[in-house]
Order: structure tokens, then sequence, then C-alpha cells
């Protein structure tokens, strides 16, 4: 008993370790790389195998590189030397309020003791003969609008700051916009700095650095508009150095214009020719493009004609044109871009016959009867009830359809109905808020009538400016909740029970994967789809267009007449008040890009504007050189590219601090342009809203946007990894129709449904493991939506006076300025 009490109890060593002998055939890590001397070999690329460079062969390539660089940098610049030279332009832009542009370029003038013409408009040419260079500067109002277009042409921007007044808030959102859309060299010049004390000079200075350096970082240094050494200085960058392009302006030909001539048409008065003479710069110009004018869209090119202009006289001083302009393209019919910017959808494209006259005959008369069926239901519709806010009048109230959930892109629902089965009782506080709304709202007769308290509101069509505040505060009560229970809980809607859920949800459907499961993307199209364009390969047509230009015959740097065809008057109008005070600017399109097609473009919510933005809000969006009243799509943006199936998640809201895509009916775009969105009419009534800033993505109609909404569930009974559930649905039809989608919880279990109990909408789920009594079980279903074709070119002139406004920042005349 002793000696087994002394021997040690222990277990067999089964899960003892053993590790792989050491192969020495095998080498390691550190021999390889003591025997590679820090010498790595590139993997192949494509399949393609990589010979050993020689040095021989590495230096020829960096002087091949070098001598690309060098024909670059020359091909850039020779437009801007020799005799028939094209200046630069310069565009000088006011920042603060008694700012006066007129003053810093005559300083400029007078420091190379030049002579400042007067009665030269807003444009003037300055000819450097110390640097062999022309500059044209150009005086620019405070107005967002011209800011932005002569942004988008000039090579360099001098920024007029004032030392005894800070840069007010209209002056930082033209900074902000102008950082959105791209921008070229900038020189910050203040006037008044010599009216300063000599000890706070230097504080000034280095304040109003600081802020220049915020929008852009190579703004180093603050020049005096006083001081005649530092605006030589400036003269001698901008005539010695190159212009700083911007990408998505220098692939395509723009110009400023110099003189506009229009000749009416001897048949209408009113449309005529339109002759814009300028330098085409950015790129070559054919004859068979078109050209778009901001405001007043695309118009069709007869013939362009090389009008040169001698910058230094050989004999004198006078610069003049040449007498015989030289035709260098004229447009091919053949060729030429069309105005047709949609396709004519056939209604007959599935017929497989033609109709005989005995089925058209048919065919009118069903028509007609139909005709006569609109009409008395219009005129049974011109005497009902409907539930309108507080006020409303009667004629107000006939304009609102019977069911405001038949919507064309969602056919049985629309958002606004997803949005209402959202709407639950969260706490007390939104309950009792939602009865204060109940009580703001009656039922109105539409033929005059009202059913609450037996008031009559024909004679009060308009409602008071305290109805009418108080209605918009409603409004956007209403629109921060949905976006608050949006942020809350995202897509989820409740099972209406007084309607079956088959029909709610007909046109929804179950996926397995969001990412992977099949969606053709040209099932069920809606008819706007067959009146775009779209291309087998986008990038290869791209390619190609851009390539195109290389060719045109009007060159960049060529002083030319383009002569436009069928131009409204108004054009004309416009161009005229541009001539003394604003700039009047044209780009030219490439090919297709007049043609309508699905355009995305992804968007980042400004920080600034905290209101909620909701899909289909009416916004004006900058796209580049264009602009159009859009109501856009918000759908999710993946920065790892585009899913397997090309299904992308539909937002209800644009939301904060994501980037989005937004989705809208569009001229096609090539390249990648800044794209700005605004508000049609200022929030603040003072400066225009910035709702988002972006980029221009590919044309792509295949790109799908799938709407969810997830039905929810509560557990009644568990039973190990099964459960039974309820308040999903409330019938069994329902339950056995949506049988075959799966269903998951909120803890990450996933299952399916096994069976229905019982009439109420009880079924029994069998899931991959057990679940937890707190658990909600969910159920995601995904619908198509399509934008609408609701895209209209942005025009200025049809704005009201309170649009224009907001466009034009406050203004100090030079005289009070000078008091000051």
């Amino acid at each position: 008993m002793a000696k087994e009490q002394q021997k040690a109890f222990h277990h067999r060593a089964t899960l003892k370790q053993k590790n792989k002998p050491f192969k020495r055939r095998f080498a390691t890590k550190n021999s390889l790389r003591d025997k590679s001397k820090g010498r790595t070999q590139r993997a192949s690329v494509k399949g393609k195998v990589l010979r050993k460079h020689s040095r021989a062969d590495r230096r020829n390539a960096v002087r091949t590189e070098q001598r690309k660089k060098r024909d670059e940098l020359v091909t850039s610049t020779r437009i801007f030397t020799g005799r028939h030279r094209a200046p630069k332009i310069v565009a000088v832009i006011p920042l603060c309020a008694n700012t006066d542009t007129s003053r810093i370029v005559r300083s400029l003038f007078e420091c190379v003791d030049e002579t400042y013409d007067e009665c030269a408009g807003a444009t003037r040419v300055l000819n450097v003969a110390r640097f062999k260079q022309s500059i044209q500067f150009v005086e620019v109002s405070r107005n967002v609008l011209d800011i932005l277009d002569v942004a988008k042409v000039a090579d360099y921007m001098v920024m007029g700051l004032s030392a005894d007044e800070e840069v007010d808030a209209f002056g930082e959102h033209c900074l902000s916009a102008i950082q959105n859309q791209g921008h070229v060299g900038v020189f910050p010049v203040v006037q008044g700095l010599d009216l300063v004390a000599a000890k706070r000079r230097g504080d000034v200075r280095k304040s109003l650095q600081s802020f220049m350096t915020h929008f852009f970082p190579d703004a180093d240094k603050v020049y005096a508009a006083d001081s005649s050494t530092d605006l030589q200085s400036v003269l001698r960058m901008v005539t010695t150095q190159a212009p700083r392009g911007i990408r998505w302006r220098d692939t395509r030909p723009y110009m400023l214009a110099e003189r506009v001539e229009f000749d009416a048409s001897a048949a209408d008065p009113q449309v005529g020719r339109l002759a814009i003479t300028g330098y085409i710069r950015g790129a070559n110009l054919s004859a068979n493009r078109l050209i778009h004018i901001p405001s007043f869209g695309d118009f069709q090119i007869e013939h362009i004609l090389a009008v040169p202009v001698a910058m230094e006289a050989a004999a004198g001083a006078a610069i003049e044109e040449d007498d015989e302009p030289v035709e260098l393209d004229r447009a091919d019919p053949a060729l030429q871009d069309s105005l047709v910017a949609a396709n004519e959808p056939d209604q007959l494209n599935n017929e497989q016959t033609w109709p005989e006259d005995a089925e058209m005959d048919a065919w009118k008369t069903q028509m007609a009867q139909m005709e006569q069926q609109e009409e008395e239901a219009e005129r049974a519709n011109g005497d009902r009830v409907v539930r309108v806010p507080k006020g409303m009048s009667a004629y107000q109230a006939a304009w609102i359809p019977e069911d405001d959930d038949e919507d064309e892109d969602s056919d049985s629902d629309s958002d606004m109905s997803d949005d209402e089965d959202m709407d639950g009782e969260y706490s007390d506080a939104e309950s009792m808020a939602s009865d204060n709304a109940e009580q703001e709202y009656e039922d109105v007769n539409t033929a005059g009538a009202t059913s609450v308290n037996g008031a009559d509101d024909q004679d009060e069509d308009l409602l008071s400016a305290e109805e009418e505040a108080a209605h918009l505060k409603a409004y956007l009560k209403e629109r921060e909740r949905r976006n608050r229970d949006d942020a809350q809980f995202p897509d989820e809607v409740d099972t209406p029970m007084d309607r079956q859920a088959r029909e709610r949800f007909a046109r929804f459907r179950g996926l397995q994967s969001f990412r992977t499961s099949p969606w053709d993307p040209y099932e069920n199209l809606p008819l706007d789809f067959a009146r775009i364009f779209q291309f087998e390969n986008f990038k290869r047509t791209q390619q190609r267009v851009l390539r195109a230009t290389q060719t045109a015959p009007a060159r960049v740097g060529m002083r030319v007449r383009i002569v436009l065809q069928n131009v409204p008057r108004d054009v004309m109008a416009h161009a005229e008040n541009a001539g003394s005070q604003r700039p009047f600017v044209m780009f030219a399109l490439h090919q297709y890009e007049h043609q309508m097609s699905v355009v995305h473009f992804t968007v980042t919510r400004s920080a600034d504007y905290e209101e909620p933005v909701r899909s289909k809000d009416p916004l004006v969006v900058h796209f580049g050189f264009r602009r159009y009243t859009v109501r856009p799509l918000f759908s999710q943006h993946l920065h790892g590219g585009a899913t397997v199936n090309n299904v992308h998640k539909f937002e209800r809201f644009l939301k904060p601090g994501e980037v989005s895509v937004g989705t809208i009916f569009a001229p096609i775009q090539f390249g990648t342009v800044p794209v700005s969105l605004y508000l049609p009419t200022s929030h603040d009534g003072a400066l225009p809203t910035l709702v988002g800033t972006g980029s221009s993505m590919h044309a792509n109609p295949s790109r799908i946007l799938a709407k969810r909404v997830i039905l929810t569930g509560a557990p009644f009974k568990i039973h190990t990894r099964g459960a039974v559930i309820r308040y999903m649905f409330f019938n069994s039809d329902d339950v056995n129709w949506f049988k075959p989608v799966q269903i998951y919880t909120k803890y990450g279990r996933v299952g399916h449904i096994r069976e229905s109990l019982g009439t109420h909408g009880y079924m029994k789920c069998f899931f991959d493991g057990p679940i937890k009594q707190m658990d909600t079980v969910c159920m995601n279903l995904y619908k198509r939506v399509f934008p609408k074709w609701n895209t209209e070119l942005w025009s200025e002139h049809n704005q009201t006076d309170e649009q224009k406004r907001q466009w034009i920042g406050p203004v100090v005349e030079p005289s009070v300025a000078m008091e000051i």
C-alpha cells in the first residue's frame, strides 16, 4: 500500500505537440533575403514575364519621360507666346463688400506704366512688353453665378480683400463654391493696407494669409494693392508661370467671349444667328459639335471663322484684326450632332402584326368611351371629401388626388406610404405630438363645403401669413420626425392590418443575398427607359470621343468667330449685359453629350445644412458647366466597387457623414466633373443654401436601385431552435405567400418559415440556433425604383426675384468705402 501511494498518477500524453522536423533543403526567409541582397523582382502583370532592365534602359526611360513632360509644358504655354498669342485670363473677384475691383486692375496697369481704359467695360487686356505676354483682366461683381462661371475659364484668380473689413458670409460661400468645382492659381490682394497703422500691418497680413491658406494652401502670400512692388510680383508670376489647369475643363473646348453679335432671321425676328468672337482654349473645336451657353442650353454651329489679332504690330503700335476672316470649318449636315436629346418610344414595338382597319375603329371607339368615363369620373370627383390641413381652401383640396399611394414609380405603394407604415408609438411625447397634429387637420368638400363645424371656406382661398407659417412649421416637424425614425429604425415598416400583405408588397421580392442574387436589369423597365441612350462600352466610347478632338480644325489658341444658328434673341440681351458687367462664357460639348441617359453622381452632405434631405426633393444641381433642376434618388455608395448583380440599396434620406450616389435623368457627361447641390430657394433668404458636393460617375442605366422594406415580428413561444412568431402577418394566406423568403433576427440568427398556425398570422419558424425572447424577427423585401423624367435646364432668367436675390451679395459703393 505504501509503494502504491508513493507512485504518482499521470495521464498518457495523447495531446503532446510534435513539431515538423526542419529540412535543410528548403530555404528560409532569412537565407533568401541574404541571397537577394535587397533586390526584389516584381510579379508578372497579366501573365507577362518582365525582363530585367539594364542601367542603360532605365536611363533611356527616364530621358523619355522627361522629354514627354517638357513637350507637354511647351505645348501648354505655346498659345501664350508669339505675335498672335492668346492672353491669359485673370479673374478679379471681390470677397468683401467694400472691395473695388476696378481700383485693383487700375493699380496693376499703372505699375507697368500702362493706360487704364475707363470705357472698356468689365474686360481689359494688358500687354506686358517686358515679358512679351498679354493678360486679360475680368472684373466680376458680387454674384455667385458670375464668379463661378469666370472661375471655370480663368487661368489665374486675384482675390480682392479689405484691410478694414472682414470677409463676409457671401465671400466665404464663394470661396467654398470655387474650392468645390476646382480652381487655378490664386493671388490674394488686399486694399487699404496703407491706411492701417504701421504696427498693425504685419498682423493684418498674417490674419488674411491664414484665412486664405485655409481655402487655398498654395496662396502663401498676401499682396498689397497700394504697393507697386507687390503688384509687379503678381504680374511677373502670372506671365512667367505656366497656368495650372483643371482636369475636367481642359478636356473640352471653352471660350470667354470678347464680342457677341446677333443677326435676326427674316422669318422670325426673335430667332437668328449669334456670332461669338474669342480665343479657343482647352481642346480643339469642330463645327459638327454643339455649343452650350449657361442658362440657355445647347446650339448648333453653322461655321467657324479665323479672325487673328496681332498683339505686337510689326510697323507700329496699332493692333487690328485681319481684313478677311478665313473659314476654318463648316458643319456637315451628315456628321453634325443633332439637337434631339431623347428617343421617341415605339408603343407598337411589341406588336407582331399591323392592326387592321376594323381593329383601329374598335380601338378608337374604346378610347372615346374611356375619355367619356374619365370626364364622368372628374365630374363625380368634383364633390368629394378630402382630409387636408386646417385653413386649406376647397380649390386647393381639389388638386389632391384620391389615393396618394398611387405613384408612377411604385404603382401600388409609394415612399410616403412606406414612411407612414414606419410611424409607430415610440414614446408618449410623440403620441401627444401626433394627437396635436391630428387636430390641425379637417375634412374639406372639394365643392366648397367644410364638414368640420359647418364652416364655408369659399371666400378664404388664400392663407394668412400666420397660417402659412404654421403649416410650414408642421411640415418641417413631420420631415424631421421621419428622418429621425429612419435613422433609428431604417427601412422598417408595419404590415397593414386592413389590407393583405401580398397585395401591399406585390411588387417586392426576396433576395437570399443582396450582393450576389441575380436580378435582370432589363426587367419591367418603365417607358422612360425607351427614351434614353446607352453605350455598350462607356469607357471605350469616351476614349474615342476625346481622341477625336485632336484632329479638329479649330486649334487651341486661335482667335475665332463661332457662328451659331437658331439662337433666341434673349441670349443677345444677356450678352449685351455681360459685355459691360457680367462675363459671357461658352463650352463645347463632345459627341453624344446632348443625349439623355441615366446619370449617377456621388454626393456628400454639407455640414452647414442640418435639415433633412429626402429623395425626390427638388434641388438645383451644378453639373460641371451645366445647371439643372432635378429630383434625385439617393442610394448607397460602395467604395469597393459594384456588386456582382449591380444592385444598390435605395436611401430615403441623404445621411450626414456618408457618401451617397444620386441618380437622375440627365444629358451624358464624359469625364469626371464636380457636382454641387443647392436648394431652389435659399433656406435663410440671404445666401444660396449648399446641400452637398460630389463628382459625376459613368452613365449606367443598368445600375439597380433596390428599395428595401423590413417586416418585423416578435417571438411568442420558443423551443430550442424553433419558435412561434406573431405580428409579422395577420392572416394565414400571407404567411404561405412569403414562406419561401428567408428570415433573420437582429441578434444574427437565420431561418425560414415552416408553416402557418391558425388564421391570425401566427407562424412556426426554424432557425440555425436558439433565439432569445427579446429578439426581433425580420424579413427583407426589395423593389426596384426608377428616377422620374423631370430634369429641366436651370435658367437664371426664369427665376423669381427672391430666387435671383439669393445669388447676389451685399455691396458698398466706392465712395462709402473711402469714408470708412
